[in-house]
């Protein structure tokens, strides 16, 4: 493996691949991801088996363990990103799976779930007829809107991935 984590012989230019990883990178911290999860996020998202040690992501980030303890803890707790032990030894591979999206999304509706409960019991103490009131009611109609059509579009989605193997 080179120092950016590209197979040596695959054809592709490890400066090209380090480009985009810092890219990708670039564009989800612009989207709300912190800068380390979201680079250590890329640099998975463009390995070739989908995993990397702490030390290979330490190597071809040039940044310390703890910076990567600390964006994969991130990335575990938002389901983007899972831990797996190598078998025969204590060191953890990090792995994006190709469902990532479909498995964080999923997440958020049981976070929906929560604040719709909590934007409830604030209308309720706040009164619904009082500005706040409206404001948490028209927040609460969005999220109940947003979670039934995204229950819809992970069905779509599910239907579509299921199609594309059946032709695969």
């Amino acid at each position: 493996m080179t120092e950016t984590g590209v197979e040596s012989g695959d054809g592709r230019d490890p400066e090209s691949v380090s480009r985009f990883v810092e890219r990708f990178a670039a564009q989800l911290v612009e989207a709300g991801v912190p800068r380390m999860p979201a680079r250590v996020f890329a640099a998975l998202l463009s390995s070739d088996t989908g995993t990397l040690t702490s030390a290979e992501l330490g190597e071809l980030l040039q940044i310390s363990p703890a910076a990567v303890s600390g964006a994969v803890r991130y990335l575990s707790q938002v389901h983007l990103v899972s831990r797996e032990r190598e078998p025969g030894s204590r060191r953890e591979r990090y792995r994006v799976h190709s469902d990532q999206w479909y498995e964080a999304l999923t997440s958020r509706e049981a976070i929906i779930k929560r604040w719709e409960d909590a934007l409830r019991e604030g209308i309720t103490s706040l009164g619904p007829e009082t500005p706040a009131g409206r404001r948490l009611a028209d927040t609460l109609e969005f999220f109940e809107f947003i979670e039934e059509d995204l229950a819809g579009i992970m069905e779509r989605w599910r239907r579509h991935r299921e199609q594309a193997s059946d032709r695969g």
